[in-house]
């Protein structure tokens, strides 16, 4: 058992597990698949202060801070119990890519340890891919009005107009950066 559960999964099984929690959501509860708003019922807990934005009952949306803190102990159980000793198989094209932008740590596991580790924290790398990178997403997700996994996920399988413009400018926004963000950024850290 441990050891299906620990192999990587055929893209339609996993898809498919994912794109029925759509339904299940709504039929079960009548809740919308969501990930980013969790943040908000978090800040609304925890700073009952003064700000409108905050002032609603989010024990009603309780919930979902069940299923993120899920997702939190699914992740830790997979990470460490159901870990796939086996180095992550990365494209032989995206290797060379990554390794042309200076890229040449692949041994540490999803992200490139030349970036993303405890060393880099308090560096020029760190401030770049891990504060202000991850205000961008913030910002993004917000701007937004949700996540990648909110639009694509619920909003397409409800047919939101707003979640298919979200989604395309999302894979717009990721390849630009990727093909002209990254190298810059690069170059930037001097990788």
């Amino acid at each position: 058992m441990i050891n299906f559960l620990s192999r990587p999964w055929p893209w339609y099984v996993a898809g498919a597990l994912i794109g029925l929690t759509v339904p299940t959501l709504l039929i079960l509860g009548n809740k919308a698949f969501g990930i980013s708003s969790s943040l908000r019922h978090i800040c609304a807990a925890c700073l009952p202060g003064n700000i409108d934005f905050f002032k609603y009952d989010w024990r009603r949306e309780s919930w979902n801070l069940w299923f993120v803190g899920g997702i939190a102990v699914g992740g830790l159980v997979a990470g460490t119990l159901l870990k796939n000793p086996e180095p992550v198989v990365i494209a032989p094209q995206t290797v060379q890519a990554l390794q042309e932008l200076g890229v040449r740590d692949f041994t540490t596991g999803l992200l490139p340890g030349d970036i993303f580790n405890w060393g880099n924290l308090f560096t020029a790398t760190g401030l770049l891919f891990f504060v202000i990178g991850g205000f961008l997403v913030g910002f993004g997700t917000r701007y937004a009005g949700g996540c990648t996994s909110g639009h694509a996920i619920m909003g397409l399988s409800n047919l939101q107009w707003p979640s298919l413009v979200a989604t395309i400018s999302f894979m717009v926004g990721g390849f630009a950066m990727t093909h002209f963000g990254l190298p810059v950024l690069m170059r930037l850290i001097g990788l």
